[in-house]
């Protein structure tokens, strides 16, 4: 097994590696003058089971199309230098949510990135919690891998102190499986049953809309579960909802924190006791703001690597094989 990662995604790689018990496989980086660049292996890759690890959001220092084309031209130099197999792991899936048509002529972009990955060359995608599974899904051809960061998320929420009772509350309906699994996770861990509460959300013209709310909240410590945090408005949304039912205390918990435009500072608006997000994206937009004192982050490493290990040994992945 050999493992890859291009200096932008270097710290979250070392991670999975370290988990590993391995080192990251060593490649040459340049960039010429005109803009191009070159990323060179330096090891023999004939036969051998390599992973790429490679998340896709934009920024702190390199834009998300740089990353992106970096990753293709990297799978594609693996493969057509003799790789048996190659994975790209990636913790933040960029386009994911483009994933259908809303309106004519909408691009569907999250199936352009499938067919891009795999002419690059990759036999497998792996990544953690996508904002639509079954879309991820049938993206692609080659083998999806779909970890889920629910356990992670609830035990940081149990280390830092889960009141009685407790409601799982999804900002939108369309999260409510997704805050389903948290309660049941949450559940298993603690033994005790949870409520969940939803939260009617519509996105007309790009303003969000809605006002229905199923579900008691009253004097609840209040988790509130999405897939990610982009610019706040959903969670802000969330939050002000339960707060007007009497909820006592509130929880945010995503896996991916994008924090983009003025999250920081809708988020300190929001009346949040704490934000719980995964390490899938640096929280670099929160470098330096109020609201940076109000995470908690998750490191998902363990998780890849464990998928990782079971890829390598032909084993398949289940959430029960983790522990």
């Amino acid at each position: 097994m050999q493992l890859f990662a291009l200096s932008e995604s270097r710290p979250f790689a070392e991670r999975v590696a370290t988990e590993l018990g391995l080192g990251l496989s060593e490649i040459e980086e340049r960039v010429f003058p005109d803009g191009e660049f070159q990323n060179r292996p330096l090891v023999s890759l004939r036969g051998r089971d390599v992973y790429v690890i490679q998340s896709l959001h934009a920024g702190p220092d390199v834009s998300l199309s740089d990353k992106l084309v970096r990753l293709l031209v990297l799978l594609a130099t693996l493969r057509d230098n003799g790789a048996q197999r190659v994975t790209a792991v990636i913790p933040y899936l960029a386009f994911a949510r483009q994933d259908r048509q809303v309106h004519p002529r909408d691009p569907l972009a999250l199936r352009t990135l499938a067919l891009l990955l795999e002419a690059a060359g990759a036999d497998a995608v792996v990544t953690v919690d996508v904002h639509n599974i079954a879309a991820f899904q049938n993206a692609f051809r080659c083998q999806a891998i779909n970890l889920e960061a629910a356990p992670d998320l609830v035990r940081k929420g149990i280390e830092i102190g889960v009141g009685d009772p407790v409601a799982i509350v999804s900002p939108d309906l369309g999260g409510a499986k997704r805050a389903q699994r948290f309660g049941e996770s949450l559940k298993s861990i603690r033994g005790e049953s949870v409520s969940l509460a939803y939260v009617e959300k519509q996105r007309l013209d790009g303003e969000l809309e809605g006002t229905q709310f199923a579900g008691d909240v009253q004097g609840a410590h209040v988790l509130i579960v999405d897939d990610m945090i982009s610019t706040g408005s959903t969670i802000v949304r969330a939050a002000k909802a339960c707060r007007e039912r009497g909820a006592s205390r509130i929880h945010a918990f995503a896996t991916h924190g994008l924090f983009s435009g003025n999250a920081a500072d809708k988020l300190m608006q929001a009346g949040l006791e704490k934000i719980v997000v995964s390490n899938s994206v640096p929280p670099f937009r929160l470098s330096g703001t109020p609201a940076e004192q109000l995470l908690d982050i998750v490191d998902v490493a363990p998780l890849f690597a464990t998928a990782i290990r079971r890829l390598h040994e032909n084993k398949p992945w289940s959430e029960s094989d983790r522990n």
